[in-house]
């Protein structure tokens, strides 16, 4: 898996005494990069609210005085470093967005070394590894030979639906040649697959009534319990084979008492799957089971209008995966294996399914550490030996980008 030619180039490079010197300023740099951790980790950066945080990131990157800072038209933050060729731009970042609600404490508490808070971990660690990396390169003045933007993205994170990075490479995006994320656990994770999902929201709507009165009319909830059965009597039979593909429903909503039909009723599902062509037939299958209950729905009714379905896709990240064949993805393996852990080829749902789907370069990497409890409010993340991480990372930038520099 991993080419003997790139672990050689990645042995030589770490001989370098700029990198030496990087090296041993990341690790004393440490307690500044945790004090950052814990000052962006404090302020909160909510679905669809990442302004505030955005804008402390922005001015962290300005102090840094790297070559342009700016902020694009979604909310993603980004910071430059210029390469002396300037031929290809290597973009490595993390999530500014967390999954918890405006309103919660984000206070980091810290108890025998041990930092509590919600989004501590994932993935606030990572934009505090980039500020790190940057001060690295500053110290030992080290120059590039191609363009490094730090990017901290939006929407990552659930309805999120990588808006941020699905941003970055539209055609408005800066033309990015190779892709960095770091969220993640510990170091040794190299996520080259994309894991592909759809999210629908469904509504059923009706004229809503009293429960006696108006016995007869359309019953919204009555045919979102249709949909769903007929749903997972076919999803359950799909997934039982081939590519790895799953469902959920996770959300329904809908009514006002226990006495009154329902003028709405609504539900909202995820589904999964490594293979494109598998999710495109459990959506098909979806679809299928709303309209046969919307049918038999309107077949009982007595009086009154007919049921009504809205459905709308609020999420979509495809699928795909990368040779591990390519540059970038033999520099991630050859780094890894360098800080003495197995390398693992993964598949996950990150901001690189984007470049990923698109066939550009990118991986997602760890942000090290040891941490548990992602999207709850225990939450905790410790640093153990975590500056590994930011050395890491760090190689494997220097390896993409290329020294101008003994």
């Amino acid at each position: 898996m991993l080419k003997d030619h790139y672990k050689t180039e990645i042995q030589d490079l770490v001989k370098k005494q700029s990198i030496q010197s990087a090296f041993d300023f990341i690790m004393k740099d440490s307690e500044r990069t945790l004090k950052e951790h814990i000052y962006l980790t404090e302020i909160p950066a909510p679905p669809f609210m990442e302004d505030e945080r955005a804008s402390a990131f922005q001015t962290l990157l300005q102090d840094l005085a790297v070559d342009s800072v700016w902020i694009d038209e979604v909310g993603n933050v980004f910071g430059l470093v210029k390469g002396t060729e300037r031929r290809r731009t290597i973009a490595i970042d993390g999530h500014l967005d967390t999954v918890f609600p405006e309103g919660t404490d984000v206070t980091v508490k810290i108890r025998n070394d041990t930092l509590f808070a919600p989004g501590v971990s994932d993935d606030t660690r990572a934009l505090a590894m980039l500020t790190g990396m940057i001060r690295a390169l500053k110290h030992t003045e080290t120059k590039l030979k191609q363009d490094v933007l730090f990017i901290g993205s939006v929407g990552e994170e659930g309805l999120g639906d990588l808006r941020g990075v699905k941003e970055i490479f539209s055609e408005r995006g800066p033309k990015i040649d190779s892709w960095i994320s770091i969220d993640g656990g510990t170091i040794g994770r190299v996520n080259i697959k994309g894991l592909g999902s759809y999210r629908y929201r469904v509504t059923f709507k009706g004229p809503g009534g009293h429960s006696w009165g108006a016995f007869g009319l359309v019953n919204p909830h009555h045919a979102l319990g249709e949909a769903i059965h007929l749903f997972v009597d076919e999803a359950d039979q799909f997934t039982s084979y081939g590519d790895r593909t799953s469902y959920n429903v996770g959300v329904i909503g809908g009514g006002t008492s226990v006495n009154s039909i329902p003028f709405e009723s609504l539900m909202e599902i995820d589904m999964r799957s490594v293979n494109p062509l598998r999710l495109d037939t459990l959506e098909k299958k979806l679809f299928v089971s709303i309209n046969k209950a919307v049918e038999k729905q309107n077949k009982l009714k007595r009086l009154g209008e007919d049921l009504t379905v809205v459905i709308d896709k609020i999420g979509y990240r495809p699928s795909g995966e990368l040779s591990p064949e390519l540059p970038l993805i033999q520099r991630a393996l050859a780094s890894t294996a360098y800080f003495g852990k197995l390398p693992e080829l993964t598949r996950g749902s990150t901001n690189s399914n984007i470049p990923i789907s698109l066939g550009i370069p990118a991986v997602t990497i760890g942000r090290g550490g040891v941490g548990a409890y992602a999207h709850s409010l225990d939450e905790w993340w410790l640093d153990k030996d975590a500056y590994k991480a930011i050395q890491l990372a760090y190689l494997l930038m220097i390896s993409e980008a290329g020294l101008d520099m003994p």
